[in-house]
């Protein structure tokens, strides 16, 4: 129930970027600026804020957290090697849905999620994801996505300029974290109080920015694509729950096992059509994915957290 709650709040917010689109309030050009304003300052506030506490994390559960981020990605590798052909989509399309299968939207819709189900504490846990899924993105989904980068100088160059993106403020703030977190360093009221102000715009900022997204896009387009619907119903729904009760096995963490839950069950990240576009891999494809995702997980979040919970594992 609280899940569901959660995910009508997102959704509503959602909803309002939608109409703010629609009556020419929230154009493309003011979604990039206020990507802008969530990938580089209100994010990294909130993973900066999540070490603002008292509470303690065993250093033994941060070692588990990273075996399992290694564990997770490394599986869902594996299995968008072979999803797009068991789909039969064109082969030029294999590229997107692998990248599709493996990045999810951890930052804009994850973080704000993990923050109201479980507190800041949950946000640490996330970091760790959040550092290996930079470098993956930026290594293994540009090979992906660039097809042309085996005999073209150009986008040779373009795959080493982005590889150079994996030092980032995303990664920045997480190792950022990690430091403070490690050192028991206390930093200033003032400053603590800056990054939670910060922090708070994530999931109002973010969320309107995917709705307004949903109002540059055909809604027929979107429901007509057979493949990519059985394909979201493969990443929102078999992909989460297999995995968790694999994961449940071995991990009886509510907080870390609810941080792997959100971290496989939240729709494709919006980064896939940001780089799909750069490297002139179906952009297009990429983008509905994003959106179809996005509006299926209203539902779909809340009911593999239902499932889990019948399942017997202690998600929340």
């Amino acid at each position: 129930m609280v899940v569901l709650q959660q995910m009508l709040v997102l959704f509503l917010i959602m909803l309002a970027g939608f109409f703010a689109e629609k009556k020419e309030a929230l154009d493309e050009d003011a979604s990039k600026k206020i990507s802008w304003i969530v990938v580089n300052i209100a994010n990294p506030s909130m993973i900066l804020a999540s070490v603002s506490g008292d509470s303690r994390i065993r250093p033994e559960e941060l070692a588990l957290t990273v075996l399992l981020a290694l564990i997770i990605f490394a599986c869902l590798i594996g299995l968008a090697a072979i999803l797009p052909g068991l789909l039969r989509v064109d082969r030029s399309q294999y590229g997107v849905y692998r990248v599709m299968t493996v990045f999810s939207n951890i930052g804009f819709m994850g973080f704000p999620l993990l923050s109201a189900l479980y507190g800041k504490e949950s946000l640490l846990y996330a970091a760790l994801f959040v550092l290996i899924y930079n470098v993956l993105i930026y290594t293994y989904g540009i090979l992906c996505l660039d097809q042309n980068s085996a005999g073209n100088g150009k986008n040779n160059k373009k795959l080493l300029d982005s590889i150079k993106k994996i030092i980032n403020v995303g990664v920045l703030s997480a190792l950022g974290a990690l430091i403070l977190y490690f050192g028991n360093i206390r930093l200033p009221e003032v400053i603590t109080q800056v990054f939670d102000m910060f922090a708070d715009l994530t999931a109002p900022l973010s969320m309107m920015v995917i709705g307004a997204s949903f109002g540059q896009m055909s809604f027929r387009d979107l429901v007509t694509d057979v493949q990519l619907l059985i394909f979201s119903g493969v990443k929102l729904l078999l992909i989460p729950i297999g995995s968790m009760w694999a994961i449940s096995r071995f991990v009886d963490n509510p907080i870390l096992l609810g941080v792997c839950l959100v971290v496989l069950a939240t729709p494709v990240g919006s980064m896939t059509a940001m780089l799909a576009k750069q490297y002139d891999c179906d952009s297009e494809l990429a983008s509905r994915g994003v959106a179809v995702t996005t509006l299926l997980s209203v539902a779909a979040i809340p009911a593999v957290a239902a499932i889990c919970r019948i399942m017997g594992i202690n998600v929340m």
